[in-house]
This record gives structure tokens, sequence and C-alpha cells, in this order.
């Protein structure tokens, strides 16, 4: 719980640090991408120590929900390295440290050992959900930056974004890499995941193909017909919705609401 503590505050830091700079306050970008690695370090150590203690790698709701959030706060530090996006870290970064934060308060459970096959399918997954989420996040902050220039309503937030263009091809580059991803989380569930239709995983499972046939089609939109703006972001949030439904909705429903595991 310490080193939970310890983690959370190091993402608020990062996030006050970088919210005074995105201010114009005088503050180097390595104060702020120093504690948001800090941040990501501590919070990959809570997993792996809890790991050791359960013998097994824990990819319960919490468990997951928390290794989403570590894989996007980790994104988002390495996309302000770049002195790209980091705008996003004020949003990623707390919700990081409230997923943190649920699973040190209810994340613990007995796990079972997952042979490499299994493993490799569930970090698949996690990778692919972490950065389709920042994906998301991007888009929103597409819809509000072009909403604001419809309105010639320039508020400071505006001022700390990357220019539209900049902003759009991330979004795209995100969305590649996350589809990629998504396909060999798909392509490794058929291959290694026994009864991938049974009951319990089939609304998982149809829910996640057309999440991935979305995002498909936005990627092909965009090749052969140059989409962008508002079409690509209402594309990237409903394919989010299918993939967020499909994974912790489901996984909300079988191990909350049922106490089973899915």
């Amino acid at each position: 719980m310490t080193l939970s503590i310890l983690a959370i505050l190091a993402y608020l830091a990062a996030t006050a640090l970088l919210v005074a700079s995105l201010r114009g306050e005088r503050h180097e970008r390595w104060a702020w991408l120093s504690f948001a690695a800090i941040a990501a370090l501590l919070h990959a150590l809570v997993h792996a120590l809890a790991w050791h203690a359960s013998g097994g790698t824990d990819m319960h709701f919490f468990s997951a929900l928390s290794l989403v959030g570590l894989g996007m706060a980790a994104l988002t530090a390495l996309f302000g390295a770049s002195g790209r996006m980091a705008a996003l870290g004020v949003v990623v970064f707390p919700l990081a440290a409230l997923m943190l934060g649920a699973f040190a308060a209810y994340g613990q459970h007995k796990v079972e050992v997952l042979d490499w096959r299994l493993q490799l399918h569930a970090w698949a997954a996690l990778l692919s959900y972490a950065t389709l989420a920042v994906a998301a996040l991007l888009a929103v902050m597409l819809w509000l930056q072009e909403r604001a220039l419809r309105q010639h309503s320039f508020h400071g937030w505006t001022r700390a974004l990357p220019p539209l263009t900049e902003l759009e091809t991330l979004l795209f580059r995100t969305v590649t890499v996350g589809f990629l991803l998504l396909s060999a989380t798909l392509l490794t569930g058929v291959l290694f995941v026994e009864n991938l239709f049974a009951q319990h995983l089939v609304h998982k499972t149809v829910l996640s193909v057309l999440s991935w046939l979305v995002f498909g089609a936005l990627l092909l939109g965009r090749w052969r017909r140059g989409w962008r703006g508002r079409v690509a972001v209402r594309w990237t949030l409903v394919a989010m919705a299918l993939l967020v439904l499909a994974f912790f909705g489901s996984k909300a429903v079988l191990e909350l609401v049922l106490h089973r595991t899915g």
C-alpha cells in the first residue's frame, strides 16, 4: 500500500507541475517528466510485487484496469519526452492514479497461473487497450480544438495543444499502433484461447471484433478517402466504446456482479 500511495502522489505531482508548465510558469519539462517516470516505475513495481506474492499474473478487473492506466501513463510520458502532446498528461496521470488506487483497495485476488500463450494474449490485449484509450483521448482533444476554432473561442488550453494537423497525425499513428496490437490480440485469442465462443466469452469476442472492424474501416477511410476531423473523432470514439464494453464491461459483469472469472 505504501508503494501505491507514493506512486499516486508522484502522479499528482507530475500533474501539478505539468499544469503549471502549460500555464506558462517556469518549470522545465524534466520536472514533471521525472515525477511521471517515477510514478510509472512505482506503479509497475506494485504489480510486480503483487504477482510475486501471489505466484501468478493477476488479470482480474481492477488489476487489468490499473495495468491499462499504467500503459496510458507510460505512453503519455513518452509523448511528453518527445515534446508532443504533453497536455495529455493532465487527464492521464490522475486517471492512472485513480486506477492504481482502485487496485490497491480492491484488486487483490488469488490468481491462476497462465501459460505463456495465454499471457501473450493477455498482454497484447492490455497494450492494445492502453494505446487505443490514448487514441480516444486524442480524439476528444481534436474535437475540442476543432470546436474552439470554429467558434473562434481560444482559451488557454487550446494554446497548450499542438497544431491541428500535428494532433490529427498523432491520432492516426496511435490508432494504427493500437489496431495492430488489437489484431495481435484477436489472433492470439483464436490460436490460444480454448472455447473462445463459450457463453461467458461470446460477448467479449463479438464486441472486440466489431471494434476491430470499426478501427480498420477508419484507417481504410483515412487512406482511401482522406478522412479527418469530426469523422475521425466519431469513428475512434465508437470503436473505443465497443472495446470498453468488450473487455471491461464483460469483466465487470462476470467478476463484480456474477463473481466469476472471465
